[in-house]
């Protein structure tokens, strides 16, 4: 998928299966302690930028890059000094 347009991920991402498709926005140095939610997530950064740990592991994302998480896989969220937008599409587990 690639971020031409919410418009036109959201197209891509109904048509590949996801239930629903969403812009998420995050205000400046937002933290979301570890966490999981109830469906599979694939989303990508439209603005800004944002660290995601899984496990172990921290990611640094910038606009253009995506992620996927599992449903029920603990994440931890922490947004830059321009706070972000991301796009995500979401389907049920």
């Amino acid at each position: 998928m690639n971020i031409t347009s919410f418009e036109h991920y959201r197209h891509q991402a109904l048509a590949a299966g996801f239930d629903e498709v969403l812009e998420r926005r995050w205000a400046p140095f937002t933290v979301v302690d570890e966490h999981s939610q109830p469906f599979v997530a694939k989303a990508v950064i439209a603005e800004g930028e944002m660290w995601l740990k899984v496990a172990a592991k921290t990611r640094h994302l910038r606009v253009g890059e995506c992620f996927e998480l599992a449903a029920g896989e603990r994440h931890a969220e922490r947004y830059g000094a321009e706070g972000a937008i991301y796009w995500v599409a979401r389907r049920a587990a």
